[in-house]
């Protein structure tokens, strides 16, 4: 194989007029990210095919593609819906990813033709765009490296679901290309080092949990301290709550088989997906199988993996916007108190739910676990409707709290889990979080030897 060396230009290369191109595209530190980016005159790769071929799918859009350009040309990683075989780049000077550089921000033109910003651009005719919309890809370091775009052949809108929707598949373009220069930094230096495993398992959780309006929620994560060697390898519990329509948001608890890079690779894939099918889907086990097809055709790893999944909404909305029933429309009988949802499992532990009053309640889903290894036909998930009034709460959380114990004595189990939990009556979602991890701490004797996640979603209580 032969190893290209990088050419970083730190002026105008000759030939390009000066003035025509933001002086971004020439920034060195940018064409020094680009060139480490590794992606350059590479092949197609199935990770980001699939996530263009998912923005086709969400928009309509006749063409998607994922291109990073240094500063002469666009050279297309992924690129669908063009001719096969042909040419995979243009000049830096003919393609709109050069305005996304320039400003670092997205860039929807509904009407390429009458649009200044692109109009006179030698790809709109080349490429047949009517309509383009585009978003910045960056480096862990923050430069725009490129850009993940789909292409209409006819001037269009694009709603606010569709552009959220891209939004999120071009973060996790970012996030894919993070987690592989991480990766191979690690190998490189022949030292996984825990600092590291920490740094890429901070990055497949959100850094911190969007405030909800009307909720009180917390989660945490928790590694394992029972060996030597615990935190030194990237493990598969993650979590997240997102917003997908209107006043509907999704909270997931997610768990991949196994630790090390191959368990990171899934729980990107599942995180992302999650994130972009739930703002196209309205329920929790269709969302699930979605992912199960995403796991299934990506085969990124042989690692099977658990999830749950809740979908929820304000009770009584009446934007369309609640998760009530199977086409994302409330059932009309909410009292506009609290909040209803449904709940899928994929072969994940049951929540529970705490009531006001301290009563704990079991929420289960049928539902077997995901793998790449069984068909997403037989998946075989359903839903299941549940309600939160205020100072109610719901706990989502990996085994790795219930398999807690002392040696070879008795796990810490569901049952003890729920009394726990009903004896944190009362208490807010950070606090509750913190009595139950210290529970099962004192069962297990300050032992752990499975990393634990665990997130609350409580209705903030009536004010008396």
């Amino acid at each position: 194989m032969t190893t290209r060396k990088a050419v970083l230009p730190t002026a105008v290369p000759a030939g390009v007029p000066a003035g025509e191109l933001p002086n971004a595209v020439f920034d060195p530190a940018r064409l020094a990210a680009v060139a480490a980016s590794g992606l350059l005159d590479t092949a197609p790769e199935g990770a980001f095919d699939d996530l263009a071929q998912l923005a086709l799918v969400i928009t309509g859009a006749q063409k998607a593609f994922f291109t990073v350009a240094d500063g002469r040309r666009s050279f297309w990683k992924a690129a669908l819906g063009i001719e096969p075989g042909g040419a995979r780049e243009n000049d830096i000077r003919d393609s709109p990813c050069h305005v996304l550089i320039g400003t670092g921000k997205e860039l929807i033109a509904e009407n390429a033709a009458t649009d200044p910003r692109v109009r006179d651009l030698a790809a709109v005719d080349a490429l047949g765009i009517g309509a383009w919309a585009g978003f910045p890809v960056v480096s862990p370091d923050g430069h725009v490296l490129g850009g993940f775009c789909v292409v209409d052949k006819d001037p269009r809108p694009f709603t606010g679901e569709q552009s959220h929707a891209l939004r999120t598949l071009a973060r996790s373009v970012s996030s894919e290309i993070a987690l592989r220069q991480a990766l191979r930094q690690a190998r490189a230096s022949g030292d996984a080092s825990a600092a590291l495993a920490r740094t890429l398992q901070d990055s497949l959780l959100p850094p911190r949990l969007p405030n909800a309006p009307g909720l009180d929620v917390a989660a945490v994560h928790l590694p394992a301290d029972a060996t030597e060697a615990a935190g030194t390898e990237v493990v598969g519990d993650f979590y997240d709550l997102f917003r997908t329509r209107g006043e509907s948001w999704c909270a997931v608890m997610g768990d991949v088989c196994g630790k090390g890079i191959d368990a990171a690779k899934v729980t990107a894939l599942a995180r992302y997906t999650l994130r972009a099918e739930a703002t196209q889907h309205a329920r929790p086990a269709t969302v699930l199988h979605r992912l199960h097809e995403a796991v299934t055709g990506q085969r990124v790893s042989e690692r099977f993996l658990t999830v749950a999944l809740a979908a929820f909404g304000p009770d009584g909305a009446e934007d369309g916007s609640r998760s009530g029933d199977g086409d994302g429309h409330g059932n009309g009988d909410g009292d506009g108190n609290g909040i209803v949802g449904r709940y899928a499992s994929a072969g994940h532990p049951p929540a529970l739910i705490r009531r006001a009053d301290g009563a704990v309640e079991e929420l289960n889903a049928a539902g077997m676990l995901l793998s790449p290894l069984l068909p997403p036909a037989h998946d075989h998930l359903e839903d299941t409707v549940f309600h939160l009034r205020p100072g109610d709460a719901l706990l989502l959380y990996t085994d790795g709290i219930t398999e807690a114990r002392d040696g070879r004595g008795p796990l810490f189990g569901e049952e003890r889990l729920a009394d726990a939990l009903a004896a944190t009556h009362g208490a807010d979602a950070a606090t509750t979080l913190s009595m139950l991890w210290r529970r099962a701490s004192e069962h297990s004797g300050g032992q752990a030897a499975d990393d634990t996640a665990l997130m609350l979603v409580r209705v903030t209580p009536a004010l008396p």
